[in-house]
């Protein structure tokens, strides 16, 4: 499997929505005295993978 730069940038988008999403997740179920800032954390990832989706067929 070769990738090229769209590959990565869609593993990449993928895998820090993943990790937006359980950092989330982790807030809200098991750290709640924390949950702003892991939900914080967590909403940031999810928009850097965003953002990496939007640029997947620009560079």
């Amino acid at each position: 499997m070769k990738l090229n730069k769209n590959g990565i940038f869609g593993i990449a988008s993928f895998v820090l929505t993943l990790l937006g999403i359980a950092l989330v997740l982790l807030g809200a179920i098991k750290y709640q005295d924390y949950a702003i800032g892991f939900c914080v954390v967590g909403t940031g990832f999810i928009a850097i993978g965003w953002a990496f989706n939007a640029l997947k067929g620009r560079v």
